[in-house]
């Protein structure tokens, strides 16, 4: 094959407009992380003390057993969002190589589907983890504001006679 520098040009331009979106998607497969992060070092808190030696009062355990599910709720959606925020990383690089490479052959109609396939379906996983990560938002912030185990001070274990 003879390419021409025009060629190559219009390509790398063809290929490009999708690139940008990966920087999305590696900006939200962060920011997900992060909160993966906190899930999970909330759970381990939460294990720990529940194994223990420590006698917590029942209203406190229980307590900490809801927030146990919920945290690992939590984090079972961040895991899907990281799922399918990579998917979708992965088909718009499979958009951006298609571009790339078959731009300068004679673009058929098949391949102008396969390309429109992956670059949809890209856009679409993106969304999903997108709703996901929205969700797993208003669900920490929901579960954040339980309130406390101890409502007043007279329920409230005394800590003072630990010292």
């Amino acid at each position: 094959m003879n390419f021409s520098s025009t060629d190559v040009t219009s390509s790398i331009h063809l290929a490009l407009a999708p690139v940008f979106l990966l920087t999305a998607v590696a900006a939200l497969i962060t920011a997900i992380n992060g909160r993966l992060i906190r899930a999970v070092d909330r759970m381990r808190f939460i294990h720990k003390e529940l194994t223990s030696e420590k006698i917590h009062p029942t209203v406190l355990r229980e307590h900490y057993l809801k927030e146990f599910e919920e945290t690992r709720r939590r984090g079972k959606m961040c895991v899907l969002a990281v799922f399918f925020d990579v998917l979708s990383g992965v088909l718009i690089s499979i958009t951006v190589l298609m571009l790339f490479f078959f731009d300068s052959a004679t673009v058929n109609q098949k391949l102008s589907l396969y390309v429109f396939i992956t670059f949809v379906a890209g856009i679409v996983c993106f969304m999903t983890a997108l709703i996901i990560v929205m969700t797993e938002v208003f669900f920490s912030y929901s579960s954040a504001i339980w309130n406390l185990p101890f409502d007043t001070e007279e329920e409230a274990p005394d800590t003072s006679k630990e010292n």
